[in-house]
């Protein structure tokens, strides 16, 4: 076995086939989560075009890749997992039955820590450094929407009835309802980075678009289009203007939701959920097997949810100083954000404070 280190720019052309190779059958060896956009040759080099000391590891077996480790590195050796923060899927992409020694693999990698938060199941190597695990809910398309949306109404049915009335009503005191699935004009995505920034400000959380690697980031994405990788940009119109919009990725099977948000003019229709719907519909048409909604607990993944993944986080760490001093920094910090968002007699009320704060801001502005 044989492992090589590379900067973005440096992976052939053949490399990439070989890793788009892996995700493309990887629902045929019962791995379906590695062909999660995240995971994909083309969302590690466009974080390679906005951050930097990207790297991505090749491990061959005579001669023939086997495995693709794509992550971040310091000056000091402290790693961690390609786009960590954005990054909603995490780990090693390889062929059935392959393994690894984590820290020989961080050892020729350079590092000396490798932190992730979004491990995706069955990376046996890091999972046995996982601090903790969380349930990343999915919407199972692969048997059709219509099957979907009967799973619906048996689970939530309630939910299901009064979701699609708001959508039968936007169009009634709105005008026309139009879904476009994979909309290309850059000033749609611009409006829904607005909404969403403002999201994050009114609900007293950290603006993501603030940071301006991001949004290049998620710009850059926009306009990657490959027959096994996209960035789609989803929007739901009524009277012709924009009222919700969603940003994610595609591989050929899974569609990674990614931002999500509307006009909060018309929140009382319930645009971000008649949205969801109509991106199931449209995904299942695709071939498209699962949505991943991402890891978080909020109220309309369990309403919208078919069933849960896993993922992880944690550190792999070698015995070095600059590990112990990383994990000493960032593991408390962690484990009480997990305590506080696991129980809701904590999470309720830091809620409701950061989103008293967010409008305290506003009201500055």
């Amino acid at each position: 076995m044989d492992i090589s280190v590379y900067r973005p720019g440096e992976l052939t052309a053949a490399d990439r086939a070989a890793w788009t190779a892996m995700q493309a059958k990887a629902h045929l060896h019962g791995s379906p989560e590695l062909a999660n956009p995240f995971l994909s040759p083309e969302f590690a080099l466009a974080v390679g075009r906005c951050r930097r000391g990207v790297r991505i590891a090749v491990v061959r077996e005579d001669g023939e890749p086997v495995a693709f480790l794509p992550f971040q590195r310091s000056a000091a050796g402290v790693g961690r997992a390609v786009g960590l923060g954005v990054s909603d899927a995490q780990g090693v992409v390889h062929r059935p039955g392959f393994t690894w020694d984590a820290r020989e693999l961080l050892r020729v990698c350079g590092l000396a820590v490798w932190e992730f938060d979004h491990l995706v199941e069955g990376q046996r190597p890091f999972e046995a450094h996982a601090s903790g695990t969380f349930p990343s809910p999915v919407i199972d398309v692969d048997g059709g929407f219509d099957a979907y949306l009967a799973h619906l109404r048996d689970q939530a049915p309630k939910f299901t009835k009064s979701t699609l009335a708001k959508g039968r009503k936007l169009g009634r005191d709105a005008g026309e309802v139009v879904y476009v699935h994979d909309e290309r004009d850059p000033a749609a995505l611009r409006t829904l980075m607005d909404w969403k920034s403002a999201q994050y400000r009114r609900t007293g959380r950290s603006d993501r678009f603030a940071h301006d690697w991001i949004t290049r980031l998620v710009q850059q994405l926009f306009h990657t289009r490959s027959e096994p990788f996209a960035g789609i940009l989803s929007v739901l119109y009524a009277g012709g203007r924009p009222i919700a919009a969603h940003f994610g990725l595609r591989t050929e099977r899974v569609l990674a939701c990614w931002f999500p948000a509307y006009d909060p003019a018309y929140s009382k229709y319930s645009p971000g959920l008649v949205l969801h719907l109509r991106m199931a519909e449209a995904a299942a048409a695709d071939g498209i097997a699962y949505l991943d909604l991402g890891r978080g607990q909020k109220e309309y993944k369990d309403s919208l949810k078919t069933r849960e993944i896993h993922v992880s986080e944690g550190w792999v760490t070698r015995r070095h100083p600059v590990a112990f001093g990383h994990r000493a920094r960032r593991a408390p910090v962690r484990a009480l954000r997990n305590v506080v968002v696991s129980r809701p007699e904590l999470f309720e009320p830091a809620d409701k404070l950061l989103k008293q704060m967010g409008r305290i801001r506003s009201g500055r502005k």
